[in-house]
């Protein structure tokens, strides 16, 4: 039975993984925000530890963590979680740049850093949920954009430091995906939101899980998932 970390678990594609890991019998530990959104998850996921930790607050993580409960072992963490807000860069202040960078970047690298040295003794794996708008972007996406290509940044350093340890580093780069923030993003938009039109978050997470399963003598790097229509 495999043990996983999973942040975004509450919807879209964190939901989705979260599911077919939690069917097949694999230990779960869900990353929430509060103790509020703790319980709703538990009562989600049957048997599935919690741990309380806002991404919104990186500065924050090392200090909340420490008084819970934490996986003595851990074969994957899965960094799922995101937000995004779309605007011109002559339009958005430090707000926007601060908190968006705080859950897309700077929390999975504090989070990554914390359960890292969990992650060597097992030779896991590090699972950066990214997005196509980290490797191209255009107008109104560049807060975003930078905050994934940051995160491409990590998740290669990350791989090239921790090699020899035996730890995969994995990025995803789904397109636009069929989830809530795909909703919120059209909204933004000021477009109508078909969610036909884009793909099922269980196709994301079965790209997600195929590279969790790959034999350990092979590693999927990076992985851009596009639609098929």
């Amino acid at each position: 039975m495999a043990i996983h970390l999973i942040t975004g678990a509450g919807s879209g594609i964190g939901a989705a993984v979260a599911a077919r890991l939690a069917e097949r019998g694999d230990e779960l530990w869900l990353l929430a925000r509060d103790a509020n959104r703790a319980t709703v998850l538990r009562k989600r996921y049957p048997g599935a530890n919690t741990l309380i930790g806002d991404l919104a607050a990186p500065d924050r993580l090392s200090w909340a963590l420490g008084q819970q409960t934490q996986p003595v072992r851990l074969d994957s963490l899965l960094h799922i979680a995101g937000v995004v807000d779309l605007g011109a860069i002559g339009d958005l202040g430090t707000k926007v740049w601060n908190s968006t960078l705080a859950v897309n970047l700077v929390a999975p690298a504090e989070l990554t850093r914390l359960f890292l040295p969990t992650l060597r003794v097992s030779q896991g794996q590090v699972v950066f949920v990214n997005s196509t708008s980290g490797l191209a972007t255009s107008a109104e996406w560049g807060v975003y954009s930078a905050s994934k290509s940051g995160l491409k940044a990590v998740a290669d350093a990350l791989r090239a430091e921790e090699h020899g340890n035996g730890v995969r580093v994995t990025s995803v780069y789904p397109s636009r995906t069929a989830t809530p923030m795909q909703a919120r993003v059209h909204a933004q938009e000021g477009r109508e939101y078909d969610a036909a039109a884009w793909i099922d978050p269980e196709s994301v997470a079965t790209a997600i899980v195929t590279a969790l399963d790959l034999p350990r003598d092979a590693e999927i790097t990076d992985l851009t998932v596009r639609p098929g229509r």
